[in-house]
């Protein structure tokens, strides 16, 4: 296990073609399934919010997120293995939460694994609630499909960017 950094220490920056490397490192050790070198790319080219969550020059997490008319669907938060249990989530919920308030979003969207208790866990802590169920949605072992859970979170207007009450 690594050390446990200090939030303050921590920042959000853009995602770019420089850490392509150290996002898919971190994909493939995250996940049965990760997304591809070509998801992130296409990511980026088409412009989608794509950031990274650094201290120093340490990947800790990422997030992927696709802007709507006044939605923002989450398409991918990673913490690496190594950093989860730390807080990182959370924080990176609260940036996009706060980065949604900015571009007029009223919801947040996500789909998660039927099977990922702890990201459901984290998701219902940080006000997403279980809304639907997409059968099949994700790929799974021995060319099975998995359901996923479909949340979403009502933003309040009343809320500032960064996520607290006015």
């Amino acid at each position: 296990m690594s050390a446990v950094l200090d939030p303050l220490e921590a920042r959000l920056e853009p995602m770019t073609l420089d850490w392509l490397e150290a996002v898919c490192a971190v994909e493939q050790r995250a996940y049965s399934h990760p997304w591809s070198r070509g998801n992130f790319t296409d990511s980026l080219a088409v412009g989608y919010h794509c950031q990274v969550l650094v201290a120093d020059r340490t990947l800790l997490g990422y997030f992927i997120a696709m802007k709507g008319v006044d939605e923002v669907h989450l398409l991918n938060i990673t913490v690496a293995p190594e950093h989860q249990r730390q807080g990182w989530a959370p924080l990176m919920l609260a940036a996009l939460r706060g980065w949604s308030l900015t571009q007029g979003a009223m919801w947040l969207w996500l789909e998660v694994r039927q099977s990922n208790q702890r990201a459901l866990e984290v998701y219902e802590r940080n006000g997403f609630r279980r809304v639907g169920l997409r059968k099949g949605y994700y790929p799974s072992f021995n060319h099975h499909r998995e359901d996923a859970i479909v949340m979403s979170l009502r933003l309040n207007e009343r809320e500032s960017a960064w996520g607290g009450l006015q």
